[in-house]
């Protein structure tokens, strides 16, 4: 068993290897649908890296920067898979999360433009690669 310390200095124990959203479902289901992002032991973390040693942990919901960043973050990859079927061929540059959203530089394939008005295709193609709920893995690479 690990320790898991949060904010309030309240402690609980977990099976080696938990992962900070199933904390936050053994503490609240609602919790657990509201939470983006974790903070374990001063590292920002996504929800479902394991945690294997006694460990500080923040969890952090949409009001939290970091919660914001984390969902920046994965809508940058998400608009980046839906530029990729609108635009077949379409090269990436950098798709930071920033401090209010996201963006992606990109160079279309010969022949294909993005104008401002395809905005609106672009994000119902998001919407629709949201609703299939795949889920998110993480590869961590050398």
């Amino acid at each position: 068993m690990i320790k898991i310390t949060f904010p309030d200095g309240s402690v609980r124990e977990y099976e080696s290897g938990v992962t900070a959203l199933q904390v936050a479902e053994s503490i609240s289901p609602r919790l657990a649908q509201e939470v983006l992002a974790a903070t374990v032991n001063d590292k920002q973390v996504d929800l479902t890296l394991p945690i294997t040693e006694d460990a500080t942990l923040r969890l952090h919901k949409w009001d939290d920067p970091e919660a914001k960043h984390a969902f920046w973050h994965t809508s940058s990859h998400l608009m980046a898979e839906a530029l990729q079927e609108l635009y077949p061929g379409i090269q990436f540059g950098i798709g930071p999360a920033i401090e209010n959203g996201f963006y992606y530089d990109v160079l279309p394939a010969d022949g294909q433009t993005i104008k401002e008005s395809d905005l609106p295709l672009i994000e119902k193609k998001m919407q629709e690669l949201q609703q299939r709920k795949e889920q998110l893995v993480r590869l961590d690479i050398s």
